[in-house]
């Protein structure tokens, strides 16, 4: 993108994409192309300004080639998990410490979605990373105070978060493990949890009394409002672990366990369990959600989820008047649902 006054380059915005965050104080670099249409024609007075998309020009600059790093970081991490024995060399640790490095920066994680057909696919040598980890650490002390006194695998201290995360955690007794990955606008209120191998990504929102579990992947802009459990799956390595996509709400003291799946933009209301043994009634559709093999339990998009009931329909069942807990799909997210569940952008 180019933006002129008067025919004259003053700026210059090589990546459309970060397009005012990354202004270059530069006229066009030589070789780029003008071809392209332009988005707004000033047809105003003197001082507006014309902005167009520039089409980049290839660059030489050498860049790593983190496909590459990520392969050959698995090879290694593989090996390491498939030895037997308990001892490490230096090199090793070096190895588990780059991993860990890759968690924390969101470069690796234990469950990735597939861009294409949406299905969501286990990264099981993630999850035996992670593993590793315990294996490979001693038991230390980690204690803050003489008071307060922790103990805890050398391999999974305390994140070492900064400012530059540009995440926020309030004061008041939350954690988040070595080894969890937190995007940028991310709220942490106290106290919460988050565990190891977990990827919780941009503006999601996790309130007090909140755990997000081991390997968990939740979404951006995402409310795990107070007391939501988001279940960790970290063993068997080929189990899917609990997934929650963009836009969902938890409601308080929702339980969400065993691989479940929410698709974007569900509302959980309060006190929802999903597990792999829940079925899921959907009255809006007249359909039943249930885990079937290795096919997770899912949510669907846009879903908005109660708890509910179903009779017993045995013979004692009906004699005692039993009813046993059912999440209900009551209806599908619209702009009255919308109003109701907008979190206000100043809390974020």
């Amino acid at each position: 993108m180019r933006i002129e006054e008067h025919s004259s380059p003053l700026l210059e915005i090589r990546n459309p994409e970060s397009a005012f965050r990354n202004l270059v104080t530069r006229p066009l670099a030589a070789g780029g192309s003008d071809k392209d249409v332009p988005l707004l024609r000033s047809g105003f007075p003197a001082g507006f300004l014309l902005v167009r998309f520039m089409s980049q020009p290839e660059t030489n600059d050498s860049q790593p080639d983190t496909k590459d790093e990520t392969s050959n970081l698995r090879e290694r991490i593989e090996g390491l998990a498939a030895r037997e024995g308990a001892d490490y060399s230096a090199e090793d640790r070096a190895a588990f410490d780059e991993f860990k490095a890759a968690l924390n920066h969101g470069r690796v994680r234990a469950a990735e979605r597939d861009a294409s057909s949406g299905a969501w696919r286990v990264n099981r040598w993630v999850k035996r990373g992670i593993l590793l980890g315990f294996r490979m650490g001693a038991l230390v002390e980690m204690s803050a105070h003489a008071s307060l006194r922790f103990f805890d695998k050398s391999t999974y201290p305390v994140r070492a978060t900064t400012l530059e995360d540009r995440v926020r955690i309030v004061p008041g007794g939350s954690s988040v493990r070595d080894g969890a990955y937190l995007a940028p606008g991310v709220v942490c209120m106290p106290p919460m949890y988050v565990n190891a191998g977990a990827y919780v990504d941009e503006g999601t929102m996790i309130d007090s009394h909140a755990l997000v579990g081991s390997c968990a992947q939740v979404g951006k802009r995402v409310h795990l409002s107070a007391a939501a459990q988001v279940g960790g799956v970290l063993e068997p390595v080929g189990a899917m672990p609990v997934i929650i996509e963009d836009d969902v709400l938890v409601g308080g003291g929702c339980g969400i366990y065993e691989g479940a799946v929410v698709r974007e933009r569900a509302v959980l209301a309060a006190g929802v369990i999903l597990t792999g043994s829940t079925p899921v009634f959907d009255l809006a559709r007249g359909e039943v959600y249930k885990r079937d093999g290795e096919k997770p339990l899912e949510i669907p998009a846009g879903a908005v989820v109660v708890p509910g009931s179903r009779a017993v329909t045995s013979e004692q069942g009906r004699a005692w008047g039993l009813s046993v807990y059912a999440p209900v799909i009551v209806k599908y997210r619209d702009e009255k649902t919308d109003r109701s569940v907008q979190l206000e952008d100043f809390l974020r």
